[in-house]
């Protein structure tokens, strides 16, 4: 059962982080990630050279620093919880960030 709806206010703040992240991280004007917000989930798709892709998703817990983590399996077409054994799942740590460069490992651009 899902969470607690995602606060404007934390949206704000993520919408930012994630912006910080495409700047300072990736560092490449055609490559981007783009949140896409939808009751207690965070949903992070990633923009490769005008190709947008679905990464993972994140579940707000109410605590700005533990969201559960989903990644997007295209095997399945679905995000999955319980799926563990991908490339970058040791970033997974209950940040915004480190969903990030999860899902840089796991899919790279």
């Amino acid at each position: 059962m899902p969470g607690p709806r995602i606060p404007e206010a934390v949206k704000t703040q993520v919408t930012a982080h994630i912006a910080a992240f495409n700047r300072q991280i990736l560092q490449d004007p055609n490559v981007s990630y783009r949140p896409r917000y939808q009751g207690a989930f965070l949903y992070l798709d990633r923009c490769d050279y005008g190709q947008v892709s679905h990464i993972c998703r994140l579940q707000y817990t109410g605590a700005p620093d533990r969201w559960t983590f989903a990644v997007y399996k295209y095997s399945d077409a679905r995000y999955d919880a319980d799926e563990w054994f991908f490339p970058g799942a040791e970033q997974v740590d209950g940040t915004i960030d480190g969903a990030l460069r999860a899902g840089m490992a796991a899919y790279p651009p």
